[in-house]
């Protein structure tokens, strides 16, 4: 029998996985606007560490092993910025990030008092985008940040959860 995926808060132990992971996950970014710069792949594990002890970070496990995450912060407006959402190639489209999406939300409306979400992603990021408006998530604006790359900001109100 397998073994179910949890989703639990994340701890400084668990920075190491979440690394790893996330360099995984955003080799497919990176190879899709042509960029190995973008900042997922050069963050340091001192720079995550210090994520992991301000914001908010999820992560879902398959027994020990850390398949997925996402970070959040809220500002003084209540303003909730979500980022660096992961989940396993090997585990993608099975719902989990939708189920991560959700996990942060919620904290972030519980214990940080979020008004609303705010989330980027890149203008060819087509499953990103699909998953973001999937669960209630609006285009508000975009960003030309390099001739091949534009962020599109999205946006919801808590009570759009579906």
């Amino acid at each position: 029998m397998g073994t179910s995926v949890t989703i639990s808060t994340a701890t400084d132990d668990d920075g190491e996985q979440i690394l790893k992971l996330q360099y995984l996950c955003y080799q497919a970014e990176a190879a899709l606007y042509d960029d190995y710069g973008i900042e997922p792949l050069t963050q340091t594990l001192d720079s995550l560490r210090a994520e992991l002890a301000e914001g908010c970070v999820m992560v879902a496990r398959l027994g020990r092993e850390v398949v997925g995450s996402v970070r959040g912060t809220v500002d003084a407006d209540g303003t909730a910025k979500i980022g660096k959402l992961i989940v396993h190639p090997r585990l993608q489209r099975h719902g989990l990030g939708g189920r991560l999406l959700a996990a942060v939300e919620r904290r972030l409306a519980e214990e940080r008092s979020a008004k609303r979400y705010r989330l980027f992603t890149g203008h060819r990021s087509e499953g990103n985008l699909r998953l973001y408006r999937n669960h209630g998530y609006a285009p508000v604006g975009t960003e030309q940040l390099t001739n091949r790359l534009s962020l599109v900001t999205l946006e919801k109100e808590p009570s759009a959860a579906p």
